[in-house]
């Protein structure tokens, strides 16, 4: 048992240690022309279509839940008036951002290494080497840069679908008109809410990308190798997407204190 844990302790460092490459490589490759703009378009079109009702539909649902199962506690201690501060901190700052993400990760990630991955068992990369078309520039630059530009948007428009579902539980139960919800949420938030939130988004896409391009790109054992690059995309960025949602929490909560 520990000689077995050793070995996967060894084998996840090795694996950060090779998307850390793969990262460098992307930053190389992404300032040296030219550049695939009409690519990056049809990337951010196909991302931002594909993933747009699931976010949407999931955000409303978060919204009323959360309001929801809420509810009953505060008025317990008598704060229900509080309700659109509490919602409407908790979606900006953290629920939303999280959980757009979390559900790109599974939509966009697995996408992403499953085509690359069978690009690669098909040697489709390979021959796109041969022709003298760069395959990481077309393939990889274009497809983690479409993710960092359209996961932020992606949690705007799903934080406002959330706050619309707690807006519409507080409407029918605690005859909370839209105005006065809206006006309370847009009072009780503030550019220290809003700022950090939409940062890390942008890295939250960013990891979504090159995580899936990286599984996808070095795919290997056959058409099996598919799959698993495609699994492992969604297990590994959830990963990384916790981990740099905690430092984006840690930072922001050392300028709050300043």
């Amino acid at each position: 048992m520990t000689l077995e844990f050793t070995k996967n302790i060894r084998q996840f460092f090795i694996e950060i240690g090779e998307l850390s490459y793969f990262a460098g490589r992307f930053f190389r490759e992404a300032v040296k022309p030219p550049f695939e703009f009409k690519e990056l378009l049809r990337q951010c079109y196909q991302m931002g279509n594909r993933s747009l009702v699931l976010v949407l539909v999931t955000s409303f649902i978060i919204g009323l839940v959360l309001d929801l199962q809420s509810r009953p506690t505060m008025e317990q201690f008598g704060a229900v008036s509080m309700m659109p501060n509490m919602v409407g901190i908790s979606i900006v700052r953290e629920l939303g951002p999280v959980i757009t993400a979390l559900v790109c990760a599974g939509r966009i990630a697995s996408g992403i290494g499953a085509e690359l991955g069978s690009m690669r068992v098909t040697e489709q990369i390979d021959a796109m080497e041969v022709s003298g078309t760069n395959p990481f520039k077309y393939l990889v630059v274009t497809r983690v840069m479409a993710t960092t530009l359209m996961l932020p948007l992606l949690v705007i428009l799903g934080d406002g679908l959330a706050l619309y579902g707690s807006a519409l539980v507080e409407y029918f139960k605690g005859a909370v008109s839209f105005q006065l919800y809206f006006t309370t949420v847009f009072d009780a938030l503030s550019y220290g809410d809003l700022i950090p939130a939409t940062a890390k988004s942008f890295f939250f896409g960013f990891a979504i990308g090159l995580v899936g391009c990286y599984k996808g790109y070095y795919c290997k054992k056959g058409t099996a190798g598919v799959g698993v690059a495609a699994n492992t995309a969604v297990v590994f960025t959830s990963m990384v997407l916790f981990v740099i949602d905690f430092v984006a929490v840690f930072i922001s909560d050392i300028f709050y204190d300043l």
